[in-house]
C-alpha cells in the first residue's frame, strides 16, 4: 500500500519536473539562441523578440487552464494528465529541431511561437491536473504530504534546468552553445516528457472521481464553475501574495543578486541553486506539518512574514556581498514561502466539489498567476528602471497583505471528505463572515 502510495506521488508530480524544466530553460538558454531565429544587426532586438514570445506562453496559461481543466473533470484526471505530457513533448521537439533564421528565414520564429503557444497549454492545465490528482489519488490523513511534492517537482525541474545551464557553459565554448548547444536541454525535454508519458498511460484513475455521478453534462463547465465562482475568487485572491513571493525568490533572485546586489554571476546562480535544494526538501515537511495542524496557520505564517519581512530582506540581499549572507537571506525568504507553496494544491483542490475541481483550480490560479506571477519580474524592472526599486519590495508585501485576509478569514478545509462533496457543501468553505 505504501509502495502504491508513493507511486502515485511520483506519477501524478513528475509532469511538473518536465514542465518546469523546460519553462526554466527556455528563459535560461534564450540569450544563446535569439540570435538563431532573428537577425544579428540588432543583438538587444533579438533577445526583445524572444522574450515577446516567452510571455506569449503566460497568455496561454489561462487558456490551457480551462480547455484542460475542462478535459480532467469530463474525462478524468488521467486524460488530461497524459495530454499535457504530449503537449509538452511535442513544444519541446519543435524548439530543438526548429530551424535557424538563415535556413528558413522567419519560419524558425514561428515554430518557436507555437511551440510557445503549446507549452503555455500544457503548464496552464499541469498544474491543476496534478494537484487534483495528488489530492484525490492520496489517504485524507497525508493530502497535504501529498500534494506537497508538486513543489517539490516544480523545483525539481528549475535544479535540473540550471544544472544543466551550469555544465554546459563549464563543458562547451560559447561558440558552440550559440551554435548548436542550445538544442540540448530541449532534446532533453523532450526525453522527459516520453518517460512521464509512459509513466501516465498505466496510472490508475482517482477512486473519488470515478464515485462522483454528479455533474452530468455540465461536468467542468464553465456554467458549472460560475455556481462556485466565490471558491474561484477565492483561489485568485489566496494565489495572488504566493506567486509574486514564489516567482521573485526563485526566478527573480539570481537577477536581483547579480544586478543589484553585485554579486559575480556565477555567485548568484550558486546561491539560487543551494537555495533551491534547501527549498525542495522543506516541501513535504511542511505539507505534512499542515495535515496535523491544518492549512491555515502554514497560509497565515506564511502571508504575515511575508507581508512584514519583504521589505528588510530585500534591502538586505541588495547589501549582502557575498556567498553566505545571500544565501542565507534567501533561505529565510523560502522558509517563509513554503508556508504557501507546500499546501496550496490541495488547498485549492479541497475547495470544490468533483465535477469542477479540476477546472475550479485551473482557471482561477492560471489567472492569478499570469497576473501576479508571471508580471513580478517585469514590475521587478519597471521599478528599477524608474529609480524605485525599493518600491517593488513593498508590492509583494502588498501582495501578501492581500492574501492575508484571505487565509484569516477562510475556513478550515484539512477534514473535509472529498468523495462527500457536493454542491451545497462546497458553499460553505467559502470565507467565513
Amino acid at each position: 500500500m505504501e509502495r502504491q502510495h508513493w507511486k502515485r506521488i511520483w506519477v501524478g508530480s513528475a509532469g511538473n519536473m518536465v514542465e518546469w524544466y523546460d519553462w526554466f530553460v527556455y528563459a535560461s538558454f534564450a540569450t544563446y539562441f535569439a540570435g538563431a531565429f532573428f537577425p544579428d544587426d540588432n543583438p538587444t532586438a533579438q533577445l526583445m523578440n524572444t522574450a515577446g514570445i516567452f510571455a506569449v506562453g503566460f497568455f496561454m496559461r489561462p487558456v490551457g487552464g480551462w480547455l484542460l481543466g475542462r478535459v480532467g473533470d469530463r474525462r478524468g484526471r488521467k486524460a488530461a494528465l497524459t495530454l499535457t505530457v504530449t503537449l509538452m513533448s511535442a513544444s519541446a521537439i519543435l524548439i530543438a529541431a526548429a530551424p535557424t533564421y538563415a535556413v528558413a528565414g522567419y519560419g524558425g520564429a514561428a515554430v518557436l511561437l507555437v511551440a510557445r503557444l503549446l507549452q503555455g497549454l500544457s503548464v496552464g492545465g499541469e498544474y491543476a491536473a496534478s494537484a487534483t490528482y495528488l489530492t484525490e489519488a492520496s489517504d485524507p490523513r497525508r493530502r497535504g504530504f501529498a500534494s506537497s511534492f508538486q513543489y517539490v517537482s516544480m523545483t525539481a525541474g528549475q535544479i535540473a534546468g540550471l544544472g544543466l545551464l551550469i555544465v554546459l557553459q563549464r563543458t562547451m565554448s560559447d561558440d558552440a552553445l550559440h551554435g548548436y548547444g542550445w538544442r540540448i536541454p530541449f532534446v532533453v525535454g523532450a526525453l522527459g516528457a516520453a518517460v512521464v508519458f509512459y509513466l501516465r498511460r498505466s496510472m490508475l484513475e482517482t477512486e473519488v472521481y470515478e464515485a462522483d455521478a454528479s455533474g452530468g453534462q455540465e461536468r467542468g463547465t464553465l456554467r458549472a464553475l460560475w455556481r462556485h465562482r466565490r471558491e474561484a475568487f477565492l483561489v485568485i485572491a489566496l494565489t495572488m501574495g504566493g506567486t509574486v513571493a514564489y516567482y521573485t525568490y526563485t526566478t527573480y533572485l539570481t537577477k536581483y543578486l547579480s544586478n543589484s546586489a553585485g554579486l559575480p554571476k556565477r555567485t548568484a546562480t550558486l546561491v539560487s541553486f543551494t537555495a533551491l535544494i534547501v527549498f525542495a526538501c522543506l516541501q513535504p515537511l511542511a505539507g505534512r506539518l499542515s495535515d496535523r495542524i491544518g492549512r491555515r496557520p502554514l497560509l497565515i505564517g506564511f502571508a504575515v512574514g511575508s507581508t512584514f519581512l519583504t521589505v528588510p530582506i530585500m534591502a538586505l540581499l541588495k547589501h549582502a556581498g557575498s556567498f553566505w549572507p545571500a544565501l542565507g537571506l534567501s533561505l529565510l525568504a523560502l522558509v517563509v514561502v513554503t508556508g504557501y507553496t507546500s499546501i496550496n494544491a490541495c488547498v485549492k483542490a479541497e475547495l470544490f466539489p468533483t465535477g469542477v475541481r479540476a477546472l475550479g483550480v485551473a482557471l482561477p490560479y492560471a489567472l492569478a498567476n499570469a497576473l501576479f506571477g508571471g508580471t513580478a519580474e517585469y514590475v521587478a524592472l519597471w521599478f528599477k528602471d524608474a529609480g524605485l526599486e525599493s518600491g517593488f519590495s513593498w508590492y509583494v508585501a502588498g501582495c501578501a497583505a492581500v492574501s492575508l485576509v484571505v487565509y484569516v478569514s477562510m475556513r478550515e478545509t484539512k477534514d473535509l471528505d472529498l468523495t462527500r462533496m457536493g454542491k451545497a457543501e462546497s458553499s460553505h468553505l467559502t470565507p467565513a463572515s
